[in-house]
């Protein structure tokens, strides 16, 4: 019984976790260049088990882990000069506040008061040679990330992939951070698409249901714990009363 009691328990937890990351999800279906997160729950195999020692026998920890799904998103046209999407692999390199470069994938951009083109943040989008500063005039940008101002050749944005984009780290506001030891290359195989806007990757009626069946599974445990919480109460009262 305490054993069922453990079962249940252990799976009501990673349902929260899922409806925190369905909810942040929905919340972000507007967000240009969002990627959607998933949680994958399941009980680890006999072969996992052996580098997560357990306590018993019976407890069989559970797998919580969110990922990031990078699937391209859907364009919206809006005809904004400094309105990019990558069409293909790759990110934007964006610089913040303290220096570091970080990814992104929400090509929104505007020209500051000095003339560099930044995000709506601040952050400075970087071309191959450092950051982006153009003059005034005609923005025309190439499918390979020419820009060009007037007719004249300013820089070329540059647009990054890493080996395995699921070692990046989200913080917010779009941005993916760039671990240690995660090496950043030049994109191939992408295309620039100038005036789009790559939108969220996020299926709202897929995440809707998604998010009732798992309060559908949250409640079943949650059932379960009671009625077993009930019969272990049942029990050690009777056994109370035999004595």
């Amino acid at each position: 019984m305490i054993k069922g009691i453990y079962h249940s328990a252990s799976a009501m937890i990673p349902r929260l976790r899922q409806q925190e990351v369905i909810a942040n999800n929905i919340a972000n279906v507007s967000t240009p260049g969002f990627k959607k997160d998933s949680i994958f729950i399941g009980e680890l195999s006999q072969a996992q088990a052996r580098h997560k020692p357990v306590k018993s026998d019976w407890e069989r920890p559970m797998i919580d882990q969110v990922y990031t799904d990078y699937a391209q998103g859907p364009f919206i046209r809006t005809g904004a000069q400094l309105d990019i999407a990558i069409e293909g692999e790759g990110f934007f390199v964006v610089q913040i506040a303290d220096g570091e470069e970080v990814l992104l994938r929400n090509g929104s951009f505007t020209i500051d008061e000095l003339g560099f083109v930044v995000t709506s943040d601040g952050d400075m989008a970087l071309g191959t040679g450092g950051p982006i500063q153009l003059p005034a005039g005609d923005i025309m940008i190439s499918d390979g990330g020419v820009i060009s101002v007037n007719g004249d050749e300013i820089s070329t944005l540059r647009i990054a992939i890493v080996d395995d984009p699921g070692a990046l780290e989200k913080r917010g506001a779009g941005r993916f951070h760039i671990p240690d030891g995660v090496e950043v290359q030049d994109a191939v195989r992408f295309a620039v698409r100038q005036g789009y806007l790559e939108s969220s990757n996020v299926d709202v009626i897929t995440q809707m249901v998604e998010m009732i069946a798992s309060y559908r599974a949250y409640e079943a445990d949650a059932q379960a714990l009671k009625s077993q919480d009930q019969s272990l109460e049942k029990l050690i009262s009777e056994v109370g009363r035999t004595r």
